[in-house]
């Protein structure tokens, strides 16, 4: 994968779905791998381990490489709203993630690929980043060769894989026309996180 990994090996070893990284699920064992598992626990966590597992919660959902989320980490810090709030606002904001979340795509790896290759169109005009930032009032549209793809066809079928966020919604009259209607709120998160220990990672 490069930036993240196998990701059936990561959601495993991190005990929580990570839906913007793979649709699967991994079952966490109570040992560690390996044919001499089973006979172990696994040790008990320190501080800094909890911390630094929920950051690369966050950092492997949305595909991010670590330098990418301390600048966004930097950028939450100088606001006026809570820190981890902040941050996890910012990352639903970038374009991967709404093609993303709008069902446009199964993952947000997929999600990129489209968006690097040419195939998304905010308010009319091919955007080709991945990390763009998206405003409310934003329309979010696929160009006609996307939309022939057979795996768009299917993700966009079957439906955004996460409940939708409130901040965004779908055409009822295109399925692959997509509007930001607000700003990300925090119960919106598809990841189950605890953004104040990323926070006391960051500012150790």
């Amino acid at each position: 994968m490069g930036r993240t990994g196998p990701r059936v090996k990561v959601i495993r070893r991190l005990g929580t779905p990570l839906p913007g990284l793979t649709p699967k699920s991994g079952e966490r064992r109570q040992y560690p791998p390996g044919e001499h598992g089973p006979g172990r626990r696994r040790r008990r966590k320190t501080e800094y381990r909890e911390r630094l597992e929920e950051k690369q919660k966050v950092r492997m959902n949305y595909g991010l490489k670590e330098k990418q989320l301390r600048r966004y980490y930097e950028r939450a810090r100088d606001s006026s709203e809570p820190t981890g709030e902040a941050l996890l606002e910012l990352l639903e904001r970038r374009l991967d993630s709404v093609v993303f979340r709008l069902g446009f795509a199964r993952t947000i790896p997929a999600a990129r690929q489209l968006i690097t290759h040419g195939h998304v169109k905010v308010n009319g005009r091919p955007v080709d980043s991945p990390g763009y930032e998206i405003g409310s009032g934003d329309e979010i549209t696929l160009k006609d060769k996307a939309k022939n793809n057979v795996h768009v066809k299917e993700s966009v079928e079957a439906g955004p894989r996460v409940t939708l966020p409130s901040n965004l919604k779908l055409d009822p009259d295109d399925p692959y026309v997509g509007r930001v209607v607000g700003s990300p709120v925090r119960d919106d998160v598809p990841v189950l996180v605890d953004e104040a220990s990323i926070v006391e990672f960051y500012a150790r």
